[in-house]
């Protein structure tokens, strides 16, 4: 039922769904056909493209612009007809806004007048559209782009760049900077190398100066080792009567004192030659000073050379095994090689010979897994501080001649305590005198016949060494100073690694007592046998 009296009655509620109708615009009501029509002020603000809400750009006003002619009563567009962009509601022009019509209605162009100017034109379809915008400066004391060279020989306003567009751009700005925040310590990195701001300048490795190499190497490391001896490290070659060879030996001195194997340099005789290479590539001859066969030892001096780097020779009494060691030679003729390895047993008993059937030679021999091959002989083994702890110079091989013979894992070296003492008598000039006991023996072996517990007195020299410190024939020598001593040989190389007149403790078995004495050790008298 209807109030008479009600104000509203003569305007109903009507749902929004009915208001609105095909009209997709709220504030975009269309005129009744029959409206009378306004006349346009000049430069009216165009309506915007369907669906672009932003205000864009302000743009200046064009002092040398004539008015704009009436524009033409423009006709509501079907809902079928509209742009394929989806309608959205517009808000109504300000008056800082400056829009265009879409370049689909022919109807938004007006119409020049004769006698007059034509009006700017319509942007064409955008071809740019997508892409970033660029932006339009008007031209001093007259419109953007009049005179000749103008678009369609006349002034061309500048067009806003589309919302789609805007969009575009804020986001490839945002993706930009949360690229550049994210990837920070690489962009710094590169302006730092690329101060050109990008000038496709091309960068080669192969053009790069920078030295990729590490100069300072740490302490302790084999890289460390071998700068360190290196200097002090030489390649011996040596040329006899029947035969040639080569081998390595260790400055001792800086006036070319080289402390090497006798086996290297035996080949050369009496009337041999030995030539040095050193480290910087320079060569010299050399001589011998003095040899040991017992101790496979020997000094040479090279001729004519000074301000030479001397080794650092450290000690063999403190070596432990397990200890990581650096093997430093020519093996095969290949100088400066460098090898690693560890201190795999001490007090090894060694008996070696050149291979040829020369001088035997027995030590208390330091053992490593370092690569050591024919040519490594004579020279040195050192600690990781670069100090020389033996002199390499044996080698047990798989090979049946010392030709096929190479590294299997087990080298032997020449303790340098030793060798610092050897080497101390041949250079005053001295015949090397070794320690001994007295006493010749053999092995003796356990109740199954094949395990070695000790060396048996065979026979004593009087008034030795062994006879004053009351040893008798038939004693089985089972330790020196704590060190088993498993064989004869072991017995041999263990006292080898003292000097004459030390006082050493001799563990020994008589019959079923064990026993033990104190011993001072006495001299062979530089003899050179055995």
């Amino acid at each position: 039922m209807t109030d008479s009296h009600d104000p509203f009655a003569a305007n109903p509620y009507t749902p929004p769904t009915d208001r609105d109708g095909a009209d997709a615009s709220p504030t975009a009501a269309t005129p009744p056909a029959d409206a009378p029509q306004a006349p346009a002020a000049p430069a009216p603000a165009a309506p915007a493209p369907a669906g672009h809400a932003e205000p864009t750009v302000e743009v200046p006003a064009q002092e040398a612009t004539p008015p704009a002619p009436p524009v033409p009563p423009v006709h509501a567009q079907p809902a079928d007809q509209a742009q394929p962009v989806q309608a959205q509601p517009t808000p109504p022009a300000d008056d800082y806004t400056h829009r265009y019509a879409s370049s689909t209605d022919p109807s938004a162009a007006p119409t020049p007048q004769a006698g007059h100017a034509a009006p700017p034109a319509a942007p064409h379809g955008d071809p740019f559209r997508g892409h970033e915008p660029t932006v339009a400066f008007a031209a001093a004391g007259g419109a953007y782009g009049a005179g000749p060279g103008g678009h369609d020989g006349g002034a061309v306003a500048a067009a806003p760049a589309p919302r789609r567009r805007g969009r575009t751009a804020v986001g490839a700005l945002a993706f930009l900077v949360l690229a550049a925040g994210a990837g920070y310590g690489g962009a710094y990195a590169f302006d730092q190398q690329d101060d050109g701001g990008g000038n496709g300048t091309t960068v080669s490795s192969l053009d790069s100066t920078n030295k990729a190499t590490q100069t300072n190497a740490p302490a302790g490391t084999v890289e460390q080792v071998a700068n360190k001896v290196l200097p002090s490290v030489v390649q011996i070659n040596v040329k006899g009567g029947q035969e040639s060879g080569s081998g390595t030996g260790i400055i001792i001195s800086s006036d070319g004192e080289i402390l090497t194997n006798n086996h290297v340099v035996a080949v050369a005789g009496d009337s041999g030659t030995i030539t040095v290479a050193f480290n910087d590539g320079t060569n010299a001859k050399a001589e011998i000073i003095g040899t040991d066969p017992k101790t496979d030892l020997a000094v040479i001096k090279a001729d004519g050379k000074s301000g030479l780097t001397p080794a650092t020779l450290g000690s063999s009494s403190t070596l432990k095994v397990g200890q990581e060691v650096v093997a430093i030679g020519s093996p095969f003729g290949l100088e400066s090689t460098v090898t690693q390895g560890i201190v795999s047993a001490l007090n090894r008993p060694v008996s070696s010979s050149d291979g040829s059937g020369g001088d035997r030679t027995t030590f208390p021999a330091v053992q490593t897994d370092a690569a050591i091959n024919p040519g490594n002989s004579g020279g040195p083994l050192v600690d990781l501080q670069g100090r020389v702890i033996a002199i390499n110079s044996a080698i047990r091989s798989g090979g049946s001649t010392s030709g096929e013979a190479g590294s299997i894992g087990l080298g032997f070296a020449i303790p340098i305590d030793l060798a610092k003492n050897v080497s101390k008598q041949l250079l005053a000039g001295k015949t090397v005198s070794h320690a001994q006991i007295g006493v010749t023996v053999d092995n003796f072996l356990g109740p199954d016949g094949i395990t070695g517990i000790g060396a048996q007195v065979k026979e004593i020299t009087p008034d030795g060494a062994g006879d004053k410190a009351g040893l008798k024939q038939g004693d089985v020598i089972t330790a020196i100073n704590g060190a088993l001593v498993p064989s004869s040989e072991a017995l041999v190389a263990a006292v080898r690694g003292f000097n004459p007149g030390e006082k050493v403790t001799v563990s020994y078995t008589r019959g079923s007592q064990k026993d033990e004495t104190d011993v001072t050790l006495g001299s062979d008298g530089g003899a050179t046998s055995q």
